[in-house]
């Protein structure tokens, strides 16, 4: 019980260094959108006609998969999947630069209400290992990214798209 209080605390200490990080390092131009968001094979979100590139992180390639036990059948990257099961409603970004190709990079969190911070998408990823941080990201995404590859989760573990031809 310790533990888990323990773990819930660190958790929390996280999103809160995470929210303070990102937001000091936000323009002050930055625009929010909030609506429902689709998942792109390549983990990016596409909201409003926007599409939208987690802040912070790179996400490998990995082989596509695909979810069967749902209908339809999703596929994707392991990263698309893993944002396919976490984003089950609206999600808000922060829409913090706009790239050459019209395309933003945003912080975008779900879950947010008056009275929660919501959940950082970039963060969820790095922690299951599906994403690596940028040079430029939080020091807090390259401490995930450190645990994630401790742990040996997502693109850190074991090789397993391809153990039976």
């Amino acid at each position: 019980m310790l533990s888990n209080m323990l773990r819930q605390l660190f958790r929390v200490l996280i999103c809160t260094v995470l929210t303070v990080s990102v937001l000091s390092t936000m323009s002050v131009s930055a625009s929010e959108i909030s609506s429902y968001a689709f998942i792109n094979e390549d983990a990016t979100l596409r909201i409003k006609r926007k599409t939208v590139h987690l802040y912070g992180i790179h996400i490998p390639k990995t082989s596509r998969y695909c979810r069967t036990n749902v209908s339809p059948v999703v596929c994707g990257s392991r990263a698309a999947l893993a944002l396919e099961f976490i984003v089950q409603g609206f999600v808000r970004c922060e829409l913090i630069e706009k790239n050459s190709d019209g395309s933003y990079i945003g912080w975008c969190r779900v879950n947010v209400s008056h009275f929660n911070e919501g959940e950082d998408l970039s963060a969820y990823l790095l922690e299951r290992g599906w994403a690596v941080a940028l040079p430029n990201a939080p020091v807090e995404y390259h401490t995930l990214e450190k645990i994630a590859r401790s742990r040996g989760t997502g693109v850190w573990g074991f090789q397993i798209d391809n153990i039976i031809d």
